[in-house]
């Protein structure tokens, strides 16, 4: 009996509609992929390549709005040896550095 009810439900269903089914929702996939994924793993190499090429004197900026200028780099903890005022040194993680300053003077050089 149960069989006679699939063979039934099978005739009146027609065949490759589960493919056309799928079509919306793959298209909503690559959709996302490029609207969304794809800048963002862009953005995050971006952040690991700044991270990995700062040097000692770079004027920096961290995630939590603190300036300071790179005094030292330390591999081994994967920190780095902010100045922040006269007498004051920090020793923060190089992930929360967000970005790098450059000095006016080296702007105009980069732009003429």
């Amino acid at each position: 009996m149960i069989l006679g009810i699939l063979a039934m439900s099978g005739a009146q269903g027609g065949g490759g509609g589960g493919f056309t089914a799928l079509l919306p929702f793959m298209l909503i996939i690559v959709i996302i992929y490029f609207l969304m994924i794809r800048p963002q793993a862009r953005k995050q190499k971006e952040h690991r390549q700044m991270v990995s090429n700062l040097k000692k004197g770079d004027r920096v900026v961290t995630s939590g709005g603190i300036h300071g200028t790179v005094l030292g780099v330390k591999e081994m903890k994967n920190t780095l040896l902010v100045k922040v005022g006269e007498n004051n040194k920090l020793e923060i993680e190089r992930g929360s550095i967000t970005r790098v300053i450059i000095p006016k003077q080296r702007e105009e050089k980069k732009k003429g």
